[in-house]
């Protein structure tokens, strides 16, 4: 699911894309690419006191193979939709 996005990471030194958020989920997985482009993300943490924002950058990290000062929500923060950046290390 994030092939393409690896690919432009290699050639761009970084990445912009949205995620829709779904805290509270059994397991932290990336379900599906919306038709709106956006990347649906279930998340195990809670949506309460940041858990959930964490949660989503160490997953994306870990996806990217990249530590987590370089994974940002740049907007969105307190909402399901969230704009990120990653970049290389």
């Amino acid at each position: 699911m994030f092939d393409d996005l690896r690919t432009e990471l290699k050639k761009k030194n970084s990445v912009h894309f949205y995620v829709r958020a779904r805290p509270g989920a059994e397991t932290t997985e990336a379900v599906q690419r919306m038709d709106d482009g956006s990347i649906k993300i279930n998340l195990e943490a809670p949506a309460q006191a940041g858990k959930a924002n964490a949660a989503l950058i160490m997953f994306l990290a870990k996806e990217f193979g990249v530590s987590a000062a370089h994974v940002e929500i740049v907007s969105g923060a307190a909402a399901r939709m969230k704009l990120l950046k990653v970049t290389r290390n």
